[in-house]
């Protein structure tokens, strides 16, 4: 394949947020390519097999220090990762058919070893559950961790023994999978970036990714062979944006990037022209919102801290959460999307049976009203967190006002005991029908805010976590504007709250064009919040519409 050395685009799955311009450091992907795979004769079958058990006790000691630097980097959910692959190497199962394999087929260590993960990985792949298949590169992890025991080796890198060789260090490193040992066995204090080939959203590695802050981008087919080490690249973690050799007009559309390297944008306060809130994921990370500045949290995904935990929280445990969250933001507006499970977002814990498609199926809004048991426990434990401060109830993928009607009514029954402060109800627009219907909505809720991520796969029928058509994900359609359009004019009309918190509000391109609609509030990632205000507060250096051709071309 030809190497890239001008400016070239692609646009891949956005695993993890933020923006960062670096040099490239390719990660080794060959050093198990040709692993020694042949047969033993009788008298070498007991060696093998004590191979097999120092291999484990290597790996077990090192999956040790993983867990705790794991959890004191980035938290205790997060380290459960590498104990689900302790779980695994652990497993008498495991051990006897590689044992057997040893025994009966004379297979040396690293046969047997990669014979019988080959199987398990194999065997899930086959299983029709999504989650499953994205654990499944669990299994690829031991086997890896067994074969660098075995052969002595550790994650390295092409230009490894060269002079030149930086390992990492103030680098994107660009690799075929975002593994969990390659995001955390590097020193990520000093790595800038991920790039892939492949790798999910909901993946192990690109959770801690987004644990770590490190901006990360999957989902570019062989983006691995197309450079070398040195190019000059720029990752767009929001956008899901890779440029290769950026030009300094590109470069000058990231405000974020004119700060010294290792730095962050210090905190800004509010401007008048647009209100910046912030999302929030897990209420442990509320420091970040206020330490930025935001103008409240336009978006809390509630559903993260039961992923976190990886189980169903009751009531108090919820109840706790919000509350917390509620306190630190001191009066702010707090927007709490009730649980947005389904799609994208398939919790394992709740055994939720398989659907053809669960884009179009019971997820959001459906979800909620199907599961009334977990929608009791949310809603009561939102009551009572009202009583510290200002909350608003924000529901999923609502299509009509029956839909609502239904949610609301919900809500009031199931917390009608419960002494609560003020309490405001709205919806979140992410789906055509309701867009459609702005104006009828605004007659009855109390704010609204626009999901464009979700808008725009449902307006233009293009999968959003799919990396063949990730290309199609994005709003520069006519069309897509009208539609905000429509939905800001009814909310003026109305003198009902809007926001936007789909990823396009942390553009600045697209923020402007927002603020022409006539839309005020947006929420983004707490880290985007400073780069956003700088760049409205400033006078932009080119035309909205030159500005946007230059951020969304295409290869």
């Amino acid at each position: 394949m030809t190497l890239i050395n001008t400016e070239t685009r692609f646009r891949g799955l956005p695993l993890s947020g933020g923006v960062v311009y670096a040099k490239v450091c390719l990660f080794n992907e060959s050093r198990h390519r040709a692993i020694p795979l042949h047969k033993v004769s009788d008298r070498e079958v007991g060696r093998e097999k004590e191979r097999v058990r120092k291999a484990v006790k290597v790996v077990r000691e090192k999956l040790d220090l993983l867990i705790e630097s794991v959890r004191a980097k980035v938290g205790a959910a997060e380290a459960e990762i590498f104990t689900a692959q302790k779980m695994i190497l652990s497993d008498p199962a495991l051990e006897k058919r590689i044992f057997d394999h040893i025994d009966s087929k004379n297979f040396n260590a690293e046969k047997a070893i990669s014979s019988s993960l080959d199987f398990f990985e194999s065997q899930i792949l086959k299983m029709d559950n999504a989650y499953l298949k994205e654990r499944a590169s669990d299994i690829g992890e031991v086997k890896r961790r067994f074969l660098d025991a075995l052969a002595n080796l550790n994650p390295s890198f092409q230009c490894a023994g060269e002079s030149f060789c930086r390992k990492g260090k103030d680098r994107v490193v660009i690799a075929e999978e975002l593994t969990p040992s390659l995001t955390m066995e590097l020193n990520t204090k000093y790595v800038r970036g991920f790039v892939t080939d492949r790798g999910g959203v909901a993946s192990h590695a690109a959770i801690l990714a987004r644990g770590l802050k490190v901006p990360a981008v999957s989902g570019i087919a062989n983006i691995h062979d197309m450079m070398f080490c040195g190019t000059d690249v720029l990752v767009d973690g929001n956008s899901g944006e890779v440029i290769l050799w950026p030009t300094r007009q590109t470069l000058s559309q990231y405000p974020e990037l004119k700060l010294p390297r290792g730095e962050f944008v210090k905190a800004i306060g509010p401007i008048p022209s647009l209100k910046v809130m912030a999302n929030l994921n897990l209420a442990k990370n509320v420091r970040e919102v206020t330490d930025q500045k935001a103008e409240g949290i336009g978006l809390y995904r509630t559903e993260f801290e039961f992923f976190a935990a990886g189980r169903l929280l009751d009531e108090e445990e919820q109840y706790q959460r919000y509350r917390s969250v509620l306190k630190a933001t001191k009066g702010q507006a707090v927007y709490f999307r009730m649980l947005d499970i389904g799609g994208d977002k398939n919790a394992e814990f709740l055994k939720l049976p398989q659907e053809r498609n669960p884009y179009l199926g019971f997820r959001g809004s459906r979800f909620l009203l199907g599961h009334r048991d977990l929608f009791r426990t949310q809603a009561r434990a939102l009551a009572r967190a009202s009583r510290h401060g200002r909350v608003h109830v924000m529901y999923p993928m609502v299509i009509d006002l029956e839909q609502f009607a239904q949610l609301q009514k919900a809500f009031l029954e199931e917390t009608a005991d419960i002494p609560a402060g003020e309490i405001k109800h709205g919806i979140m627009f992410e789906v055509p029908s309701a867009c459609l219907d702005a104006e009828e909505f605004f007659k009855v809720i109390d704010f609204g805010s626009i999901g464009t991520n979700d808008l725009i796969q449902y307006v233009f029928a293009v999968d959003r976590d799919n990396e063949a058509v990730a290309y199609d994900h994005h709003p520069d359609r006519k069309i897509f504007w009208t539609l905000i359009r429509h939905v800001a004019h009814a909310a003026r009309k109305h003198r009902k709250a809007l926001s936007v918190c789909g990823e396009l509000a942390g553009n600045p391109v697209y923020a402007r064009k927002l603020i022409r609609e006539g839309i005020r509030a947006v929420s983004v990632a707490p880290k985007m919040i400073p780069g956003l205000r700088m760049a409205i507060k400033n006078k932009p250096k080119l035309s909205g519409t030159k500005a946007q051709r230059l951020i969304l071309k295409k290869v």
